[in-house]
């Protein structure tokens, strides 16, 4: 059997465990990504509508009020589809490890709002068979519209898994600590009361003679090919020896450690799992 040795401080393992989106998030997430590239959608092909009337000179000398109407609903559509998109993005960060889709996740609303209205904003200027009096309102319109939606669309401080990470980790420390949940914000709660709630399973599971408060060691198959993390998610066991576990590459650690590489639920066989492992009750 393994050794299986009383882990030091339950704060200090936690801060091992990487957050990663649970299914709800990521259904949550996709069904709001999905909603914003709808309204994204919809703000470019009335900038491209706006365009085609542009070139076939239907502003020369009027219909003022329908070229403002085109770019109001362009910036309402462009600000609707950066709202959904960050609200996406909190439920479902990137992670900063990739500088690249970091900052196209966290910066397409900005991205779509110059798409919708730089083109169309240049033929208003350069349009030299507009009124000048027209072109020079519409522009003003145009681009005043531009800088409300475009507001909108930066993220000045964006989410992170990095940081949800940290969060988590402080998160489940102070409910184990039953001290003030500071660090328990919506998006990381559940998974912090979730390891929590398993540490404290696999203690009373584990809990013997020699270690009458239990344990904090658990047992789960290696990530294939020496990844960091299971693509699928994974059972944990109260110790190597288990049937399930036999003839398997293994891996052991804290309940932090088995969740950062997706072995995310302790086994439902703990009656039986306890007498493999040859835990007794402390008197």
């Amino acid at each position: 059997m393994a050794d299986n040795k009383p882990t030091e401080d339950a704060a200090k393992a936690d801060v091992t465990n990487a957050w990663q989106a649970s299914q709800d998030q990521k259904g949550k997430a996709k069904k709001l990504r999905l909603l914003a590239a709808g309204s994204w959608v919809v703000a470019i092909g009335t900038e491209i509508v706006a365009i085609i009337l542009l070139l076939k000179n239907k502003f020369d000398s009027g219909n003022l009020v329908l070229l403002i109407s085109l770019m109001v609903g362009i910036a309402i559509f462009a600000i609707a589809g950066s709202i959904l998109w960050k609200k996406s993005n909190k439920h479902d960060p990137a992670s900063k490890e990739d500088k690249v889709k970091f900052f196209v996740q966290n910066q397409l609303g900005m991205i779509i709002t110059l798409i919708a209205f730089v083109p169309l904003l240049a033929l208003i200027f350069l349009d030299k068979d507009m009124d000048p009096k027209n072109k020079k309102v519409a522009g003003a319109v145009g681009a005043a519209l531009f800088a409300v939606a475009a507001m909108f669309g930066v993220s000045i401080d964006p989410p992170s898994t990095e940081q949800y990470s940290q969060d988590m980790n402080e998160c489940a420390a102070q409910i184990k600590a039953k001290a003030p949940t500071t660090a328990c914000s919506p998006e990381v709660a559940g998974q912090a009361q979730d390891i929590v709630d398993d540490s404290e399973a696999v203690a009373e599971a584990t809990k013997s003679d020699a270690n009458p408060d239990g344990l904090d060691v658990v047992y789960w198959i290696a990530p294939k090919n020496g990844a960091k993390k299971s693509s699928s998610q994974l059972v944990f066991h109260l110790c190597e020896d288990v049937s399930t576990l036999r003839g398997k590459t293994v891996n052991q650690g804290t309940v932090t450690e088995a969740y950062a590489q997706n072995a995310v639920r302790l086994t439902k066989q703990i009656s039986m799992e306890q007498k493999q492992c040859g835990f007794a009750a402390a008197e």
